[in-house]
This record gives C-alpha cells, structure tokens and sequence, in this order.
C-alpha cells in the first residue's frame, strides 16, 4: 500500500533549516569568549552608572553639591575619579559589543529562545533587540566623548533638541510621538518588574536577592524613563522648552514636589537597586 503521510514541502524544510542557520550564528556570536566577557563587561559599566546617577539624586535630595542626576552627569564623576577614564574606555568597547550582540539578535534571532512559540514572538523579540542595540551604541558614543574629555550635558541637549522641534508643527508632532514611546518603554519597564518577567533573562535559578532586585530596580527604572517621557509632553504643552531636561529634569521636579525630599531619595535608592541588578546580569544574564 503506498505511503499516503505528506512530507514537509521544501519550502518549509528551506525555512526551518534557514532559521535554524540563523540562530546557530548568533549563538555562535554570542557564545565566543571574548565577546561575552566583553559584553558581560557593559553589564558591569551599566551598574556603575546607575549607581553613580542614583547616588547624585540621593545627594540633590538632601542639599549636596550640584550635580546631573543622569547618564551624563554619572559619566562626569566618573571621569573625575582615579582610573575612571581607563574605566570608561573599557564601557566604549563593551557597550559597543553589547550593541553588536543585539544587533546579531535582531538580524538573525535569538539564541537564547530556540523554541519561540510564535512569528509574531520572534519578530517582538526582534525589535526589542533592536531597540536595545541603538541603546547601547547610544552609551558607547556617550562614554566615548566623556572618555575624550569631550562629553557634553544630556540634559542641555535634550532641551537645545526640543526647542528646535517646537518651531515647527510636524517637529511638535514628532516630540509627542517619542513622548509616548519613551513613556511606553517606562511602563514595559514596570510591567517587567511587577511580573517578574526579567527572570527569562537569566540563566539557572536565581537567589531571592536577584528577584528582589530586579523588580525593585525595573519598577524604579520604568517609572524615571516614564517620568522623562511626561515632561517632554508638558513641555510641548506649555510651550517650555527646558522643561524637557531629560533624565535629570525628572529627578529635580520630582524633589520640587510635597515630600519631594522623600520621593526623590526613594528614586536615588531605586535607580541604585537597579544598579545592583547589572551586577548580577553581568553575571547571569543570557548569551
């Protein structure tokens, strides 16, 4: 009796073997030893920054000295510390390795999710790593500059960009809509940390320390980014350009309001938390 069971078109052979390729170059990527020790190194500079941010909002809280509670205020102090220039040439090539490593993902898939259940999985993990390598390209120019000695204030930056924006109504329409991404990426933030959803991200079985973390720090995170994402609408809306001061315009209006003090030192320790969780990614995190 002839065989009557239908065999995989080969097309679908084609497809499966295509995307099986693909996921084997990343890991192969992923998995070479110089470039994960590197890239578990970004993970290590991250932590230092948000450390270093966390720690200028806990000191405008309480009166300190000036500072720029933000990527590039930390970058700065950094940079004033013995051996801190040494240390952020060591971020340039780890952020940017970091960079290449998502970039890998988003072209050719993640290694570290074989069995994604879905197109439309594969193609959100695709774009969020997408997202997180101009992130990390985005640091390594940062801690480029700084490492030059020629970094400038993100914060002045974020303003100078909007003020040009608001002079024309599509470059208005443009500053709401990134308004609303960056409060969006804020809330996935949250989401993450509520859910505890971070956990996908790591390898073995975590410490209850490592949860806690983690969901302390993406909570904290999620709700400064959202926060960042909110003044530039109130910005547009009032037609105040320096408003929109980025992440450290967030913190100083948080600490201008009721209890500001409190909420503000709240923020420091919370973007500390998340400072501590780098920590444990550099050492646990997915390649």
């Amino acid at each position: 009796m002839p065989d009557t069971t239908a065999s995989p078109a080969p097309a679908a052979i084609s497809s499966s073997a295509s995307q099986d390729n693909s996921s084997s170059t990343a890991g192969r990527v992923a998995q070479n030893s110089f470039f994960e020790r590197f890239a578990r190194a970004g993970f290590v500079v991250s932590g230092i920054v948000h450390l270093i941010i966390g720690y200028i909002a806990i000191r405008l809280a309480l009166g300190g000295a000036a500072g720029t509670a933000d990527q590039s205020g930390a970058m700065t102090e950094l940079a004033a510390k013995p051996g801190g220039v040494a240390a952020l040439w060591v971020g340039v090539v780890a952020f940017a390795i970091m960079g290449l490593w998502r970039l890998a993902e988003a072209a050719l898939g993640s290694s570290s999710r074989p069995d994604a259940d879905s197109k439309k999985s594969e193609v959100i993990d695709r774009l969020k790593a997408f997202a997180l390598a101009v992130v990390y390209f985005a640091f390594a120019f940062s801690a480029f500059g700084f490492a030059r000695g020629s970094g400038k204030s993100s914060s002045g930056q974020s303003a100078g960009i909007t003020a040009r924006l608001m002079q024309t109504t599509a470059g208005t329409i443009v500053l709401v809509a990134a308004a609303l991404i960056i409060i969006a990426v804020g809330g996935y933030h949250i989401y993450k940390g509520v859910s505890q959803s971070f956990l996908d991200d790591l390898e073995g079985t975590t410490s209850p320390l490592v949860r806690r973390l983690g969901t302390v720090g993406y909570i904290a995170k999620g709700l400064a980014i959202a926060a960042v994402g909110l003044l530039v609408i109130l910005a547009v809306s009032q037609s105040e350009p320096d408003k929109a001061s980025g992440l450290d315009g967030a913190f100083k209006t948080v600490g201008a309001q009721p209890y500001g003090v409190a909420l503000l030192i709240a923020a420091g320790v919370g973007i500390i938390t998340y400072g501590l969780y780098s920590f444990a990614m550099a050492r646990y995190a997915k390649m």
